[in-house]
């Protein structure tokens, strides 16, 4: 997951040790991107809930008088009530196979384990790193620097990381968006058909994400991503329009002050008093007087004292502030509000950025960090139980699947490997998620490559809004003429229960020929899976039974639409851990490494884990033992 892999690589990065293991045959949790193939191996893994490994029966015998053990989960419980829906002649697609599928092969896989430390692969010079994936081939494939190809199995591995431009540059971080991008001739040409055999052979053109999030263009992982220089491995979309949903249409929202003054859907007066409360959100601590008066009470009922028209008022709430109507504080609606306006304008007209190939990518670019430091990384490699010293109370090592007792001084787990009896006082929240392939926009204009955002309110009493993510071709997570459309929110019932309302307002669900008007005009869903997945976050580690101080516990995501939590969450038990030490420095520049030659020469003999070690890697690991480099800045 991604609040593990920022850890792994933060350690990694300050010189200690990492070894990094997955019971899951594929990189990032419940934060991975799979390809259509992929995706239908995990709904049918959910849906029989099978274990995630075979488990050692001797590792009890392993435990010692003096030592205690506390057994890990051998099954995924966050995922529940899965059901999917092919809206197409399923039957069309019998014995049709994906195209240019690759047989199933672990990435950094040797035929003694399931992953070895990287620093044994060879790589070309041309790479930036270690890649956390195998290379993805893609029309686009010419356009992106040597070393950064990928590809993708058909069995869901999580796909690699492409070399991009950084975020740090001031340049946008954008342009490989480009790559497919081709504008529709006219808006109301009329969608082509797609079967679901089309999907089915193209599906190693989708990357289709497990958690929907979008990236605040000042927010902490942005932030995180320039600093470490991992925004290097991966590339960005600006999200191109934030839409709203009323009176039963959906319309574009005006967010830049270019916007503002160009819509057509506001008058003079509207745009005005819009403007007027926007520059006052974003210095709103200045003018307590403002709103002190009604701290206590809603930010709707706040925004109905500030002389704004309702469609204004619905427009702040739901879309630029996108809190809740009847639970957010007067001071939540500010804070939200003045984030949005801060976020504007860095990379493009809208806050947010998506990353090319899904949100997949993230946890596989910090992985890709700290395996260029030397972290080992092995996939489908269980562990059956953390042995406890009876003594000094603390963690000392764990037990594989392997019957194999692996020695550390810290263990960081995320919630989902604990057991039941660990777990016994937690309580969990849980999202409820939904994920579309549709053949046309929610709102259709004259350019088909649109990433947009939008925000359904509450349809009753009692529900929470709903977040829409819409993803067209050029971010590398569909198919040419189809769109991927995620949907998300806190659940009250099921996944299904809670989403298909919305689904059924903004979608036509009939395969039938004779529709409505009103329907033809919606996109049409070509395929469907719902599912609600655990949130864990929030929960205090007092709440897990008798886990020593050494062993750390990560959350799994969380419904927000930022990625804030996984980052402050890492950093948090990062300098638990070394409070000493700077979380996630910039690697040194390879033009700044001095090689000692007395030291390579012993190296170049085989005594080093790779001749073709790159100058990063070389300076971490003499920094954490060697000697053999030193950068100009610590001469």
């Amino acid at each position: 997951g991604l609040p593990e892999s920022i850890i792994a690589a933060a350690c990694a990065r300050s010189g200690q040790r990492v070894l990094h293991v997955d019971s899951r045959n594929y990189y990032g949790g419940n934060w991975a991107s799979f390809s259509f193939s992929g995706l239908l191996s995990w709904i049918k893994e959910n849906q029989q809930k099978t274990d995630l490994s075979d488990e050692c029966e001797d590792w009890r015998k392993l435990i010692l008088e003096n030592e205690e053990a506390i057994p890990l989960s051998s099954k995924d419980k966050t995922i529940q009530h899965v059901e999917d829906f092919c809206f197409g002649d399923q039957d069309s697609a019998e014995g049709v196979e994906e195209a240019g599928a690759l047989p199933k092969l672990p990435m950094f896989s040797t035929p003694a384990a399931e992953g070895v430390s990287p620093g044994s692969e060879k790589e070309s010079p041309a790479a930036e790193g270690i890649s956390a994936g195998s290379g993805k081939e893609s029309p686009a494939a010419e356009e992106i620097s040597a070393g950064s190809g990928k590809e993708r199995d058909g069995a869901g591995t999580a796909p690699g990381s492409a070399a991009a431009p950084s975020t740090a540059s001031g340049e946008s971080a954008l342009e490989p968006a480009k790559m497919e991008a081709a504008p529709s001739e006219s808006a109301a040409q009329e969608p082509k058909k797609i079967t679901y055999s089309q999907i089915v052979r193209e599906g190693r053109r989708f990357n289709i994400d497990l958690v929907s999030k979008l990236l605040y263009s000042r927010g902490l992982l942005i932030d995180l991503l320039i600093k470490s220089n991992v925004s290097r491995y991966a590339e960005f979309k600006n999200a191109t329009r934030v839409l709203a949903f009323r009176e039963g249409k959906v319309e574009q929202v005006p967010c830049s002050r270019a916007d503002v003054f160009n819509s057509r859907q506001l008058t003079m007066v509207e745009k005005r008093m819009l403007m007027k409360f926007l520059t006052f959100c974003l210095d709103y601590e200045q003018h307590p007087e403002e709103y002190q008066d009604y701290e206590n009470r809603t930010f709707a009922q706040f925004l109905q004292t500030r002389k704004l028209t309702p469609s204004l008022q619905h427009f702040i709430l739901h879309s630029i502030a996108m809190v809740s109507e009847t639970e957010s504080s007067t001071l939540d609606g500010l804070q939200a509000t003045k984030k949005f306006l801060q976020c504007l304008g860095r990379y493009g007209n809208t806050p947010f950025l998506f990353p090319l190939y899904g949100q997949g990518e993230i946890p596989q670019c910090f992985c890709r960090l700290c395996a260029v430091f030397g972290g080992i990384y092995c996939l489908r490699h269980a562990v059956c139980c953390l042995v406890l010293d009876r003594a000094s109370g603390r963690c000392k090592a764990i037990v594989d699947h392997f019957g194999q007792r692996i020695s550390a001084n810290y263990f960081i787990v995320e919630d989902s490997y604990l057991s039941e009896s660990t777990c016994t006082n937690v309580c969990y929240r849980q999202i409820s998620r939904a994920v579309l392939i549709t053949d046309q926009s929610v709102l259709n204009t004259d350019s088909e490559q649109q990433v947009s955002i939008l925000t359904v309110p509450p349809l009753e009493l009692g529900k929470a809004a709903v977040c829409v993510i819409e993803l067209c071709s050029s971010t590398m997570t569909c198919m040419k003429d189809t769109y991927l459309v995620h949907l998300t929110c806190p659940s009250t019932k099921t996944a299904r229960e809670d989403l298909e309302p919305v689904v059924q307002k903004l979608f036509n669900l009939n395969t039938e020929k004779e529709t409505e008007n009103e329907e033809l005009e919606k996109p049409r869903v070509l395929w469907a899976v719902y599912f609600n997945m655990r949130d864990s976050s929030g929960v205090e580690k007092s709440s897990y039974a008798g886990l020593p101080s050494n062993v750390f516990v990560c959350s799994g995501p969380d419904s927000a639409l930022g990625n804030d939590c996984a980052v402050k969450e890492a950093e948090t038990i990062f300098r638990e851990m070394f409070p000493t030490e700077e979380f996630c420095p910039p690697p040194p520049n390879p033009e700044d490494i001095i090689y000692d030659e007395d030291e390579i020469e012993p190296e170049e003999a085989g005594l080093s884990n790779s001749p073709e070690t790159k100058p990063e890697s070389s300076a971490e690991e003499s920094s954490s033992g060697g000697g053999a480099a030193v950068t100009k800045e610590e001469l």
